[in-house]
């Protein structure tokens, strides 16, 4: 199976940090956001990596190269402007292949073990999400889970709704209805599978940080520095 990260957001919220760096490649714990991800990747048994980018994109080459340094080769899809969620994987499908693969956001910290999700999408199926614990900055969630199923909403007043972790493996045909080089959402294409049926779901508890301004930044950086020590 292949992986895709996500890193062709701007980081607006990140600034000034982001300026001048993209946003996966600010450091926590000594290491770039995109690293931890690399090495996890790797760690699973992971060998093709794709990687989008627009902001400083060229700054993400520079640092990662062809990923021989992880046992692994990376190609990237460059977006002149950034795409969204969808549109950058869609424009990124030719490089990703007719099979199922796996997306992860580039600019989270986790721990999940990609390896159990190389097996995570049954036939028939086009999206299956990992989904986490409610943040304090995103306390209504996004999804909720039933039976494996991936829902739109939870019980009676919402209870059990869970956030999206940035993690997914998806088919390709999922995004048969985006054109090419055109920025597209995914959560549109998410309610469709829903609908269809076509969508599961997994609860993950452990390590899982949303890395959306510099102050959680800070906080996760003084954290692996200290269970380091």
């Amino acid at each position: 199976m292949k992986a895709m990260i996500l890193a062709a957001g701007r980081g607006e919220r990140m600034r000034p940090l982001t300026d001048h760096t993209p946003k996966p490649l600010l450091k926590v714990g000594g290491k770039p956001l995109i690293v931890w991800h690399l090495e996890r990747l790797a760690k699973a048994g992971f060998k093709e990596v794709v990687i989008n980018h627009a902001h400083l994109g060229e700054q993400i080459e520079q640092a990662l190269g062809d990923g021989s340094q992880w046992n692994m080769h990376i190609q990237y899809s460059p977006e002149k402007t950034a795409l969204e969620t969808a549109g950058g994987i869609a424009n990124a499908l030719p490089l990703l292949g007719f099979e199922p693969f796996l997306v992860v956001n580039g600019d989270t910290f986790t721990e999940i073990d990609f390896a159990v999700l190389k097996h995570a999408l049954k036939p028939n199926n086009h999206a299956h999400l990992v989904l986490v614990d409610n943040p304090p900055q995103h306390p209504n969630g996004d999804f909720a889970i039933e039976a494996g199923k991936l829902k739109n909403t939870g019980a009676k007043n919402n209870i059990g709704m869970l956030t999206f972790s940035g993690v997914g493996v998806y088919h390709p045909d999922l995004f048969a209805s985006v054109t090419r080089g055109e920025p597209a959402k995914l959560a549109p294409l998410l309610r469709s599978a829903i609908a269809e049926n076509k969508a599961s779901a997994e609860h993950y508890q452990g390590v899982w940080h949303d890395i959306g301004t510099p102050e959680r930044l800070s906080r996760l950086d003084e954290a692996l520095k200290l269970r380091a020590s």
